[in-house]
Order: structure tokens, then sequence, then C-alpha cells
């Protein structure tokens, strides 16, 4: 194996790794030897196959599996020849021409992580925003949960439906006078100006009551998911079953027990927990930003250009996706094509830091603990099916890259905190309007200096506060009405209904930012095996809970792009 250094320039690298048909072979002949005790074929006994008859029936698969061994070898032998830190899994090719029982030619290109100045932490100084929970705020929680929670009661048959009543209908949709499969039900629920299903809908149900029957006329939105009625103009025939009003819902003893607790006073002091919680994870963002800010001033290295466009494709991806669900797609895909240069930008600036970070937790033993990651793992696993969840267990422990992946948000939160804990803290009480504030502002919020946050471009909508989330109980769903149940669950065409996706928040917020919008970058700890540092480039700028990038599995190696593997002759012949 013989290997030629082609490129070196800046954090690029390449070389050409030649492997011979003698070293080829040579793993070949190992391998007939290690699975020739296996393999069975008629006429002879268990084990006692002659190695030229396995040859012949495997060879092809045989060379394969030792091609792409070998070229996996090879990268790692680069790495570690050349002491290189990869920042992405290297670019492995099989160069055209190849044939088996001939020499092979790889082309290996890679990019290396830059040697990142370690940044001093001596002298931060922050300030910690504190808003206190008022009970204002706690009572504005509660009545949004009350509206959550509200029943429905039969109307008089005389009634009219208005804005906010229950309707209950048969429905039979047509296109083109030809039903389509989904467009018809009974006794579905839908609660007027709810947004629930297709544009005009609804609003075709104000003023009909039980009794009625009615034909409607809508048209499904141009992204609706199924391809054949997306922009088609669609006729409902409705029956009208029963209207239903909403009942007044008192917020008393009853209403906390029907939640599954015990007193009025729990149910008030959760939701207060919901609400520090929530503000604290402002204070936490507006003082992350700022000592992000401090962090990156006068660090100007260069980062791989790779990691860069990783970090940009996920940070574009997730606003696209965003921008296909606002009312005015067009306007909004034109504003983020405006604004391309400035996420691009966001993106650089989250890669640096995260390298930043990386080497301060580096430098001062912040770790992510064994016990700490299989937590994360496990909670990985919970997004996949019962069959899938061992299989991705399996695939994160033995695969350093996903791992390093997984580690990534929590190694950086770490640091953080680590940082929080060196810096210099101030404290001032304000008010959450002025906190958000804080966070949106280009320019600070009376610290006196600039802030160098880019996380974000300009001309951003005001926040909005969050829903009320339901408070957590043994038994907090134990009390649904059953018309909340048909509502919440029933629409046209169950399966493919003409439900209106809910139009996605602007990308920055500060709810947005809180969640996500000045979160970095971050390199993982050092993995055993060079070839798997990565910096994982799976947190998006918006609306977005982070996610670690191991939803789907990458493929192990890359070494086979060229030549794929077939089943090893370890098959057993019946």
């Amino acid at each position: 194996m013989q290997t030629v250094e082609t490129l070196n320039e800046g954090l690029k690298r390449a070389y050409t790794l030649t492997i011979t048909a003698k070293d080829i072979d040579a793993r070949v002949e190992a391998e007939v030897k290690r699975v020739a005790p296996q393999v069975r074929m008629p006429g002879f006994r268990p084990g006692k196959v002659p190695a030229n008859l396995i040859r012949k029936m495997h060879g092809e698969a045989l060379a394969q599996d030792a091609l792409n061994s070998s070229i996996q070898d090879g990268v790692q032998s680069i790495i570690a020849d050349n002491s290189l830190r990869p920042a992405m899994q290297p670019s492995v090719n099989l160069e055209d021409g190849y044939e088996v029982g001939g020499d092979a030619e790889v082309k290996v290109e890679l990019e290396v992580l830059p040697d990142v100045p370690t940044p001093s932490i001596e002298g931060l100084k922050l300030e910690r925003l504190t808003v206190p929970a008022e009970d204002e705020a706690v009572d504005a929680q509660l009545e949004q949960l009350a509206q959550q929670q509200k029943r429905h009661k039969d109307a008089p048959k005389t009634r009219k439906a208005k804005e906010g009543d229950l309707v209950v209908m048969d429905f039979a949709g047509s296109v083109d006078g030809t039903a389509f499969e989904g467009g018809t039900g009974e006794d579905m629920s839908v609660e007027i100006g709810s947004g629930r299903l297709i544009p005009g809908f609804e609003d075709q149900l104000v003023g009909v009551k039980a009794g009625d029957e009615k034909t409607i006329e809508v048209t499904f939105p141009e992204d609706y998911g199924v391809a054949e009625l997306a922009g088609k103009p669609a006729q409902f025939a409705l029956t009208i079953k029963a209207i239903k009003v909403p009942e007044e819902t008192k917020v008393d003893e009853e209403f906390a027990k029907s939640l599954g607790l015990e007193s009025l006073e729990q149910l008030k002091g959760l939701l207060k927990g919901q609400v520090e919680q929530e503000l604290n994870g402002l204070t936490r963002t507006y003082m992350k930003r700022k000592l992000l800010d401090q962090l990156a001033a006068g660090h100007d290295f260069p980062v791989p250009p790779t990691m860069v466009e990783a970090e940009f494709d996920q940070i574009w991806h997730q606003l696209q996706h965003e921008a296909e669900h606002e009312d005015d797609v067009e306007a909004a895909k034109k504003e983020l094509e405006d604004e391309r240069d400035d996420y691009r930008a966001i993106a650089e600036r989250r890669v640096r830091l995260g390298l930043l970070l990386s080497e301060i937790g580096q430098a001062n033993g912040v770790e992510v603990t064994q016990q700490e990651m299989s937590r994360l793992i496990m909670q990985a696993a919970q997004q996949y099916g019962p069959e899938d969840r061992e299989r991705f267990i399996q695939y994160v422990q033995q695969e350093p890259m996903a791992a390093a992946q997984l580690r990534a948000p929590l190694y950086e939160d770490k640091v953080v905190d680590f940082l929080f804990e060196k810096a210099e803290i101030s404290e001032r009480e304000v008010t959450r309007e002025e906190l958000e504030a804080a966070i949106e502002s280009d320019e600070g919020f009376s610290t006196g200096t600039h802030s160098h946050d880019h996380d974000k471009p300009k001309k951003k909508a005001p926040a909005k506060k969050a829903a009320a989330k339901k408070p957590a109980a043994k038994k907090a769903d134990a009390a649904k009405d059953d018309d909340k149940a048909e509502a919440a669950d029933a629409k046209p065409a169950a399966k493919k209904a003409p439900a209106k996706k809910a139009p996605a928040k602007k990308a920055t917020t500060a709810k947005a930012a809180a969640a996500d919008a000045d979160k970095p970058e971050a390199k993982p700890a050092p993995a055993k095996k060079p070839a798997a540092k990565k910096a994982p480039a799976k947190k998006a700028d918006a609306d977005v809970e982070e996610k670690p990038a191991a939803k789907k599995a990458p493929a192990k190696k890359p070494a086979a792009k060229k030549a794929p593997a077939k089943k090893a002759a370890a098959a057993k012949e019946g």
C-alpha cells in the first residue's frame, strides 16, 4: 500500500492511496481461511470445502470486501501517519478503471481542524437579567390552560353556528365530481375558527344549524401533502348533525382535580414552575449570547469550509421548511434569499465558536460522563420505534462519529456553565419585555458594549409569549371531554385531511433565541479514532428545538463508495 500527498493548502489535504493486487489477494486468502470452517456445500463435510471452491463461489464478494477494508485501513493510516485532525468525514473515491484482480487507486480528500488558540477566560464579565414570576403571568397561563380544556354542550337545534362553536357533521368530498381517498367521514367535530381545516372550510360553517345540508367549495393549498389534490378545487357535501357551544370553564378546585391534581394551589405551583423555567431560559440565553460575543471578539482563525457548509445547509433547510408554511410563501422565500449571506455568516460564526468552546473545554477538563452519555443515547432512541431502537443504540455505541454528534450539545452547555462559574456576574431585575428586547437587540441592553451577535439577521418580528403547557401530573389527561377529544382527533379526509398547517413562527423571536438561536456549532471532545472527529452541524436557526444529528444513521464507512460489498462468503450453503 502506497500513499502520495497531492494537496496541502490551508486546511485542505488530498492523497492518492494505491492498494496493490497483492495486498488485496492476501486479505482474500486470509478471509477464505477464516470462513472456511463455517461454509457448507453439498457433497462435503462441514468445514471441509476446498479453498479453491470457496474462491470460485464467493471470490468477487471476497475481493470487494478486501478492497473496502484495505481502503478503510489506508485512510486510517493516512490520518495517523500525518497526525491529521479531520474536520469532517474524509471523501473517499475509488478511481475509475479498477478491475478485480488489479491494483486500486483511491483518492482521499479531507479538511483538517485549524489550530485554535485557547481563549483567555480571565476577566469575563456578564450581567444576569432576571424576571420574577409574577402572579399575573401565572394567572395568564392558568387562563390559557382553561381555554385549552374547555368543554362543549349541545345547543338548541335552532342555533346558528358562530366562531367558537363546535360543529358536528358528516362530509363527502370530491374533486372534479370524483370522490377521493379519505374525503368521506361521519360525526366529525370541528371548532369554527380553530384553523384546523384548509382555508375557507371553517368560514363556510358560520350560520349553519342542526339538520342543514350544505355543499361548500374550497381549494386545497399548493403545498398540500397529497400531490394529486394540491392546488385543486374541491366540493364537500355536508350534513350538519349538531351544534355545540362552549361551556364556561371555572378555574377552581374541581378544575384542578379534573387534571389529576390535588388542589388549585398545586396547579398554580406547577404553572409558576413552568413560568420560572421559561424565564430562566431567557436569562440564560441572554447571558450565553453575551458570553459568546466576548469569546468571538478577537478570534478570526480560518474554519473548515465543509463544516460551515454543513452548518449552513442545516440552517437553510429549516428556514426553507418554515417558509413553505408561511401565509405568503413567495414573500417569505424572497426574504430568505435576501438574507442568505447573513445566514452563511451565522453558520461560520457558529462553527468558529464551537471550536473555541471545544478548545476551552479540553483545556479545562470539561467532560461528558459515561452516565450522561448513556442517558443521551436512551433519550435519542425514544424517537424510534421499538424495532429500530436497539439498532440505533448499537449504532451509536459502535460509531464514534455518531456518538460525538450526540454528545456535542451537552458538551457545549457544560463548557458554557463552566465559563459562567468563572465569570464575574452582576444581577439586575427587569421585566419580561425588557429581557426579550435585550435578546433581540443588536446593540445589547444597557450594557455599554456593542453586540457581536450574528445569529440572526436584522428586521425581526416581535417576540410572542408561549402558550400555556398542561402541567405534568400523574392523571393530567384523565378528564378530557368527549367533545373536546372529537374536535381534536377528527377532520375531513382523516388520513389525508384538508388540515391547515399552522404558520411557522418567524425565525428570530426571543423565544426562538432561547430555544436555539445562539447555539454554536460545538466540536466534540476527541474521539479515539482520528477519523471520527466531526463537529456536528445540526443546530438550526429559528423556532426549532435542537436535535442531535443521528435521526438517520449515516453509512458506517465511506470507503466503499464505488465498490459496494456483497454478502460475505460465510453464508451457509444448504
